[in-house]
């Protein structure tokens, strides 16, 4: 008995349970369909549709980029959402394309084959992982390496491309096989290098912009409804050699390379921010 006093606990009541934390919907929807899009690519490889799971991922690439920016417009950002877009990354934009091109022609070069399809998925777990550690110290405007959606739109928009224009694995034998093997080299090992690449973050979409852009927006949907994998497939080799660009520029003009804006004091993860 407390003898009435209000200041002291009432030993017949329960301590009130913690409040669970809830999940926000709305951009862990377009995390999830953006992980059924790797899904989805997979199942269709396994049936020999290559075209389809190329589709899967480019559609996954959209809802990716979307995710993020939904997260920040509803103000809904969540260290879970966070994780959670890194596991679907990792299954749709590393695990996924790493298995395609394996199934559509790298099988047909045994042990290298799959040898180079381990490398491009370990690149992107090891470039997700880095991606992760240097997200407060990093140069906002640049990637560190390749982004893991980029390089799988190397690989899958090679596939999709070559498929449209009827090169076929079986027919066209072994510089197919052996150029679907640079490509996916490439992507992966370009993953994890320090070379920046653009990151279009500093773009507004709420400032205003002269009339030719919206001429210029214009052009280019019609230049896409032309002729899909050519225009996607063209982009995406523009933009995976466009880091190596910009870091021999920089170099020339003795400006430094590195995307890291500051370092971390833990020693042991020193050697990821150079």
């Amino acid at each position: 008995m407390h003898d009435g006093d209000p200041h002291l606990p009432d030993a017949d009541v329960p301590p009130a349970r913690p409040r669970r934390k809830g999940i926000y919907i709305l951009p862990n929807l377009f995390t999830l369909a953006a992980l059924f899009g790797g899904f989805y690519a997979i199942v269709m490889a396994m049936n020999g549709q290559f075209e389809q799971s190329a589709i899967g991922i480019f559609c996954a690439m959209v809802l990716d980029s979307l995710d993020g920016r939904v997260a920040r417009m509803t103000n809904t950002q969540s260290a879970f959402g966070e994780q959670m877009d890194s596991l679907s990354d990792m299954v749709s934009f590393g695990a996924a394309p790493a298995l395609i091109v394996y199934e559509w022609a790298l099988k047909d070069l045994g042990k290298p084959g799959w040898l180079a399809a381990f490398v491009y998925c370990s690149c992107a777990a090891l470039r997700l992982a880095r991606f992760n550690t240097n997200l407060k110290v990093v140069d906002k405007r640049f990637f560190q390496g390749l982004p893991s959606p980029a390089a799988a739109a190397l690989v899958m928009g090679f596939i999709w491309l070559m498929n449209d224009q009827g090169f076929m694995v079986d027919e066209e034998g072994a510089w197919l096989i052996w150029t679907a093997f640079g490509f996916t080299l490439y992507a992966g090992l370009t993953m994890v290098t320090n070379v920046p690449f653009y990151s279009f973050k500093d773009v507004s979409f709420k400032r205003s912009v002269p009339f030719v852009v919206i001429v210029a927006i214009a052009l280019g949907i019609s230049l896409f409804t032309w002729h899909p994998p050519l225009v996607f497939f063209g982009l995406f080799v523009i933009y995976g050699l466009s880091g190596y660009g910009v870091y021999v520029w920089k170099r020339m003009k003795g400006k430094p390379v590195s995307v890291i804006a500051t370092s971390m004091d833990e020693p042991d993860e020193e050697g990821l921010h150079r």
